[in-house]
C-alpha cells in the first residue's frame, strides 16, 4: 500500500513539475515536496509523456475528424496538436532547447556557455533552433498524417489519423525516457544552488531507471496494435542515436549536463522518433 501511495505522489509531483496542470489545495498538501521526492519523481518522467502524448493524440484525432478532407488538413492538425502540447507543458522543453543552442552556439568556453544558458533572453542561435525544431515536428507529423491508412490485413483504420496519433503518443513517452540516461551518465554542472533540476540530478538510481523504462515499455506495448514492431524499433533506434549524440555533445562541450540540456535532449529525441517512423513508411 505504501508503494502505491508513493508511486502516485511521485507521479503527481512529476506532473506538477513538468506541466501546467495545477496540483493545488489539499491534493498538493497530500503530495508534498522535498528534494528526495523530486529525485524519486524522475522515474515518472515517461509517465508525464503518457499524459502529454495522450492529449496530443486526442487533439489530432479530433481535428482529423472535424476538418474537411483536404491535403492541408494533416498540416493543420499537426500544428494545433503541437500548440496543445506547448500549452500543456508551458514550452518547458522548448525553452531548454533554445537556451542550449544559445549557450553552445554563443561560446566554446564552458563557463561562458553556461552563463549564456542562464540568460532568459532568446538569442539568434536559440531562435533558429526553436524555429527549426517546431518546423521539423510539424512537417514530419503532417507527412505521417498525409499517408495515413489502415495497416496490412485491416479493412479500415479504427479512426481517422490513427497512425500519426500512435506515433505522437509513443514519441512523447520515448523522448522523456531516454534523456534520463544523461542524468545517469553525466554529472550536473552549472549553478547548482539555483538550478531547479539539481535535486533530481544529484543521483538517479538504477531502480528509478527501471521504473522509467517500465513506463516506456508499457506505453509502447499499447501502440503495438496500430504499428508494426519493426516500425517502433526503427523509431526508437533513431531516438537512441539522438540521445547518444546529445551525450557526446554535452560531455565534450560542458563536461556534464544542466536542466536545459535535458529539455533539449527531449526535443531532439522526439523529432528523431517521428523521423524514424516516417522513414519506415
Amino acid at each position: 500500500m505504501n508503494f502505491i501511495r508513493d508511486f502516485v505522489r511521485h507521479y503527481l509531483l512529476a506532473v506538477q513539475f513538468f506541466t501546467r496542470i495545477p496540483i493545488t489545495g489539499a491534493l498538493a498538501e497530500w503530495v508534498g515536496f522535498s528534494p528526495t521526492m523530486l529525485r524519486a519523481s524522475a522515474a515518472h518522467f515517461p509517465g508525464v509523456g503518457v499524459l502529454v502524448g495522450a492529449v496530443a493524440a486526442a487533439v489530432y484525432a479530433l481535428l482529423a475528424a472535424l476538418l474537411p478532407d483536404t491535403a492541408y488538413s494533416p498540416l493543420v492538425a499537426a500544428v494545433l496538436s503541437t500548440v496543445a502540447t506547448a500549452l500543456l507543458t508551458g514550452g518547458f522543453h522548448e525553452d531548454g532547447l533554445a537556451d542550449v543552442a544559445d549557450g553552445l552556439g554563443g561560446s566554446y568556453n564552458k563557463a561562458r556557455a553556461l552563463e549564456i544558458m542562464k540568460d532568459s533572453r532568446v538569442g539568434a542561435f536559440g531562435a533558429m533552433a526553436l524555429s527549426l525544431a517546431l518546423l521539423a515536428k510539424v512537417a514530419l507529423l503532417a507527412l505521417l498524417g498525409s499517408v495515413d491508412g489502415p495497416p496490412d490485413g485491416w479493412d479500415a483504420a479504427p479512426f481517422e489519423g490513427w497512425y500519426v496519433c500512435t506515433a505522437l503518443f509513443a514519441g512523447h513517452v520515448v523522448s522523456r525516457t531516454l534523456p534520463l540516461l544523461l542524468v545517469y551518465w553525466l554529472p550536473h554542472v552549472g549553478d547548482t544552488a539555483a538550478s531547479k533540476s539539481k535535486p533530481l540530478a544529484d543521483q538517479i538510481s538504477f531502480n528509478s531507471l527501471l521504473i522509467a523504462f517500465l513506463w516506456c515499455f508499457v506505453a509502447l506495448a499499447l501502440v503495438l496494435w496500430a504499428q508494426a514492431a519493426t516500425d517502433l524499433i526503427v523509431a526508437c533506434g533513431f531516438s537512441v542515436l539522438a540521445v547518444l549524440y546529445m551525450h557526446r555533445l554535452f560531455k565534450r562541450r560542458l563536461q556534464g549536463f544542466t536542466g536545459d540540456c535535458l529539455g533539449a535532449a527531449q526535443q531532439v529525441c522526439e523529432i528523431a522518433f517521428y523521423l524514424g517512423v516516417t522513414i519506415t513508411l
